[in-house]
């Protein structure tokens, strides 16, 4: 059977547990022989468990059962690390919903989670054929067997008989499931960086003889960085290279190689790859271009980088990328191309861009505020932002995360990190552009269908801190990494110019943060009247500014002593701008890296304040509880899936949500679409009076005035739809609905399936205003009640809802209980495109949908964050 007759969604690239790669598949026929030299490399033991007997081989007939299978009731999944199959998973169908199961793993790679990632594609995909259970007969003797099925997160049941354990597995995925799926892949993906950062020993591959060339620049700053390890120059024909023994290839090396940067043209890629492969190379990376930043032809060759380093257990830096650093000491490790990278600090660092790292690298050392480390990511072909979330949440060296994005690979993901790590390590974004921008080639697709206000919601909703430019950036990263959080916007403001704290204050009150009244110390003032004004000050503010422009330098060294000493212990945050300077103020004696204490500078004051703007808003999002998706009575998940797959169609398809919303205890008012006004009066007749009479068509229904309000009986829905009729034209179709209950404020309610972040909800007011200004927020789902609360608030017309303006407080409470009911509905139907919800009436004491549109459409696979776990 080809494989075109399996879901393309079934192969992944996985990482394992130890942080090698391996590819999985379904199994093919032409995969018999890769199967006897599977089978001849096994244990007895692992024979005799998995057959309960000897089997020395196996035989044709059953080397030809095994290798054909249909893909619905027998479906085999294997894991190949280059050339070679090293494991095996199977289910075969005995009952309409129930399978048996059973799994090799080659003796050589076990204990390196190879089974667990099977097991976990292999119930995805009995999943998709209707499969609820697996069954496993295991030997007593089995532990390790029994180990896989039981920590799977599944409900597990066995029971002993005639010598065998039989297990059970509900496959229905739970919430233990997903954890555990979570869990293995945060430490897979965090031990596969790790790998990276810290290696043993470094090839250059491509390190020229010639002075200034890519390969002997990383290889001379790696020598300069006084790397632990051994550090190895490839070249076919130098027999040194930077007074350094060279090696004509990889596989030539006598020592061991952990990382390999190659800079060598990128048609002669491919080949090092194999070597490094075949020398057991365990990461690479690629600073050559010529790759998917230069068209379809170099995508290509980038595909085929990434795809034979994954065979063979690789993870890929780059290609066309500046390299990685990390400064612990027991590493030292600048395999970059950028001479200058900075001392010893709190601070991870990833950069998208390969041409601006050099300069980031540069500036982040002019501040004095060092990196803990560093990677430049350039096409990000394999290794992404999220990967170093995952390691750096886990690194004690690193308090603060830095990002700098292009794109976002797989943003469902790093929306998943990025809500989970801010709680522990804030992180600070810079996502270049606008959210539909064209984005270079090579790189992941931008995010498709949401504007960028939309994105800046979601970072805000993950607790990520979204700046604006680099100098905001490093300007927060610096105020976060060496001083406490701010419990409080109030801020007090300590300085010897008294316009520069005028300057401060102003930018306070535009910040949204308290600025207290300033004292103004004079411009004579020196250590001892900081030191007094800023002990006076500290116990009634939640933050500083301390501000030292003397008209005439000489005491600067006394004044960043006293702040220092004064500060230190306080528990609250202390940021200067001192003579203009940009960096740190620190205590010299704990040697060059700047220690958790030391206080930031910035160049004006109006720096300082927007820096500590964003460290208030974090530190707010940080006191608000997590939170966890509403257990919401009244949802039929079940009803609501069968309504949907029974009007999936190869197009897309747009109904009437009303019964679907039914299924998730959602009531849509009915309405009754007439052709006449005998017919519209009949209708009012039946629903009860008073009615509206309005357009029914979704377009023409955006429109002012094609609502009549308030008809009271038969000859007001007569002159109304005589009145509409010569408005919209003979053709308009109208509909006729009870009357809502008045005041009320109009809003709109829509969920969508964005093709980069899954399901999304909206919300917004209704008024025409509103709606032609796109005042619309936004949020993941499924909502929290936090985050229906927040989504409430966050549209500029939301005052509307509390009672300004004249409207009448509403019912703000039911309202966010509506949203959580679409977020529960957008996460479980992926197969709903959009729902449109429009009007909806918010009263005094209830919500009213009064129409409901939806368009379904067959999803192309899983969602990118949903499944089993994949690299990308």
């Amino acid at each position: 059977m080809e494989a075109a007759q399996y879901p393309a969604h079934w192969e992944a690239d996985v990482v394992l547990s130890d942080g090698g790669t391996a590819h999985v598949r379904p199994i093919r026929p032409a995969d018999a022989d890769r199967l006897r030299s599977f089978y001849s490399r096994l244990s007895d033991e692992s024979i005799y468990f998995r057959f309960f007997g000897p089997r020395p081989r196996l035989s044709d007939r059953e080397i030809t059962w095994f290798t054909n299978v249909d893909y619905v009731d027998r479906v085999a999944l294997i894991a190949t690390i280059g050339t070679e199959m090293v494991a095996v998973i199977r289910y075969d169908r005995i009952e309409p919903a129930e399978a048996e199961v059973a799994f090799l793993v080659e003796d050589a790679h076990q204990g390196r989670g190879v089974a667990s990632v099977l097991l976990e594609h292999l119930a995805a995909t009995a999943r998709e054929r209707g499969i609820a259970r697996f069954i496993a007969d295991v030997l007593p003797a089995n532990q390790k067997m029994m180990a896989v099925l039981k920590q799977a997160g599944y409900t597990a049941q066995s029971r002993f008989a005639d010598g065998v354990v039989r297990m059970t597995l509900d496959l229905t995925p739970t919430e233990t499931a997903q954890e555990v799926t979570a869990s293995r892949e945060h430490r897979a993906e965090a031990r596969s960086i790790e790998r990276l950062l810290s290696p043993g020993s470094v090839a250059v591959v491509g390190a020229g003889r010639e002075p200034g060339g890519v390969g002997q620049t990383v290889l001379r700053n790696l020598l300069a960085a006084d790397f632990t390890g051994p550090v190895y120059p490839v070249h076919r024909e130098a027999r040194a290279v930077a007074g350094v023994r060279a090696y004509p290839s990889v596989t030539a090396i006598d020592g061991e190689v952990d990382l390999a940067v190659l800079a060598v043209p990128a048609e002669g890629v491919i080949d090092v790859v194999k070597e490094c492969a075949q020398k057991g190379v365990r990461g690479l990376i690629v600073v050559s271009s010529g790759f998917g930043e230069t068209g379809p032809e170099g995508r290509a060759r980038q595909d085929e980088l990434v795809r034979i380093a994954h065979a063979y257990g690789l993870r890929v830096v780059g290609p066309n990328c500046l390299g990685i650093a990390n400064t612990d000491p027991s590493v030292r490790l600048n395999a970059t191309l950028a001479a200058t990278v900075p001392g010893r600090g709190r601070v991870g660092f990833f950069s998208q861009s390969g041409a601006l790292g050099t300069a980031l690298l540069q500036r982040v050392a002019e501040r004095g505020m060092g990196i803990s480390s560093f990677v430049s990511a350039g096409n990000r072909a394999d290794v992404s932002g999220n990967d170093l979330l995952q390691y750096w949440e886990e690194d004690p060296n690193t308090d603060v995360i830095l990002l700098y994005l292009e794109s976002l690979g797989n943003p469902r993901k790093f929306a998943r990190l990025a809500r989970r790590i801010s709680r522990r390590k804030p992180i600070v974004v810079i996502k270049s552009g606008s959210a539909t921008q064209n984005v270079p080639t090579g790189h992941a697709a931008p995010i498709l269908g949401l504007p960028d206000s939309a994105l800046s919601a979601l970072f805000e909703q993950a607790g990520v801190i979204r700046v604006d430019d680099l100098i905001q950036q490093f300007d927060v990263a610096q105020l976060l990494a060496y001083q406490p959080l701010p419990a409080g916007p109030r801020v007090g403001l300590v300085s010897n110019s008294d316009a520069l704290a005028l300057l401060a204050a102003d930018a306070c009150v535009r910040a949204g943060l308290e600025p207290q009244a300033p004292i103004n110390l004079g411009a004579r003032a020196g250590a001892a009247e900081f030191g007094e004004a800023l002990t006076a000050v500290i116990p009634d503010v939640d933050a500083v500014v301390a501000i030292y422009m003397p008209p005439i330098p000489g005491r600067a060294d006394e004044v960043a002593a006293e702040l220092l000493r004064v500060s230190h212990g306080s528990g609250k945050p202390v940021l200067t701008t001192f003579e203009g300077r940009i960096g740190m103020l620190r205590e010299l004696r704990v040697g060059t890296a700047p220690e958790r204490g030391s206080i930031p500078s910035y160049a004006a004051p109006e720096e300082a304040v927007r820096a500590l703007a964003h460290v208030v808003r974090y530190a707010r999002w940080l006191e608000r509880p997590p939170g966890l998706p509403e257990e919401i009575e009244g949802i039929d998940a079940a009803a609501a899936r069968d309504f949907v797959l029974a009007r999936l169609g190869e197009a897309p398809t747009e109904v009437d949500a009303s019964e679907l919303l039914a299924c998730y205890g959602v009531d849509v008012w009915p309405s009754t679409v007439v052709a006449s006004p005998e017919e519209a009066v009949a209708a009012a007749a039946g629903l009860g009076w008073p009615v509206v009479l309005k357009a029914a068509d979704p377009e023409a229904a955006k429109r002012a005035g094609t609502v009549r309000l308030g008809l009271a009986g038969p000859d007001g829905v007569r002159d109304a739809f005589a009145d509409l009729t010569r408005q919209l034209g003979p053709d308009v179709v109208l509909a006729v609905q009870r009357m809502a209950p008045q005041p009320a404020v109009p809003a709109l309610a829509s969920v969508m399936e964005d093709p980069a972040f899954g399901a999304v909800v909206s919300f917004g007011l209704g008024e025409v205003t509103a709606r032609l200004l796109r005042d619309e927020a936004y949020r993941l789902a499924p909502l929290t009640r936090e985050d229906a609360a927040a989504l409430v608030r966050s549209p500029r017309t939301a005052p509307l809802l509390f009672g300004e303006y004249g409207y009448p407080p509403v019912a703000v409470g039911a309202l966010e209980t509506l949203l959580i009911r679409l977020g529960r509905l957008a996460d479980d139907l992926p197969e709903v495109a959009r729902l449109d919800l429009d009007p909806v009436l918010v009263g005094e004491d209830e919500v009213i949908v009064l129409g409901a549109r939806a368009v379904l459409r067959s999803p192309e696979g899983p969602r990118p964050d949903g499944g089993p776990r994949r690299l990308r």
